[in-house]
């Protein structure tokens, strides 16, 4: 195993709670306690966790698609309160915005991962069928390994949750634990 970095990807108020603008239902809460294990263990051997941020401007064209969500300095953009006690303790915590589905896209990821010398990357987020897709197909095509944890991704559509998994195993080549 080469070394390795947890890409956490929205676990945003307004994703996650039950009065967020863009609630990705109860699938998305249960996947919380797994996200906060992943990142209690992350931290533990002092491992970079990178938190992936929707962080929209108010007249983003997404929104001609999707609710108003997770707009930059809003509270709806925040990460969770679960997230941010699991992370207290880490001592290697980046954070990144992103405008679209994928982390890489307009962002310094890219850069990031190679400035660390990570050779795999571990993933855990919202939604399984959107941004986390989208984001493990270009770490696929960066030819860097990666792992998927079944139980931390979550959507809520789940037969798109249940595609994607099969995806990004069968056709990127990505681990799914």
């Amino acid at each position: 195993m080469g070394k390795r970095a947890l890409l956490v990807i929205d676990l945003l108020h307004d994703f996650m709670a039950t009065e967020g603008a863009l609630f990705c239902g109860e699938e998305a809460r249960k996947i919380i306690p797994v996200v906060c294990a992943r990142i209690e263990e992350f931290a533990a051997t002092g491992e970079p966790i990178i938190f992936v941020r929707d962080a929209h401007a108010p007249d983003d064209l997404e929104f001609q698609r999707f609710p108003v969500h997770c707009v930059r300095g809003t509270p709806g953009a925040e990460l969770i309160g679960e997230v941010r006690r699991a992370a207290a303790n880490a001592s290697r915590v980046i954070h990144l915005e992103k405008t679209r589905y994928s982390a890489f896209y307009g962002t310094n990821l890219d850069a990031v991962l190679q400035s660390l010398a990570i050779e795999e990357v571990h993933v855990v987020g919202v939604c399984t069928n959107i941004c986390v897709l989208y984001t493990v197909e270009e770490l696929c095509n960066r030819d860097l390994p990666t792992v998927v944890y079944r139980d931390g991704v979550a959507s809520f559509d789940p037969e798109a949750h249940a595609w994607a998994l099969q995806q990004m195993e069968t056709v990127l080549g990505a681990k799914i634990e």
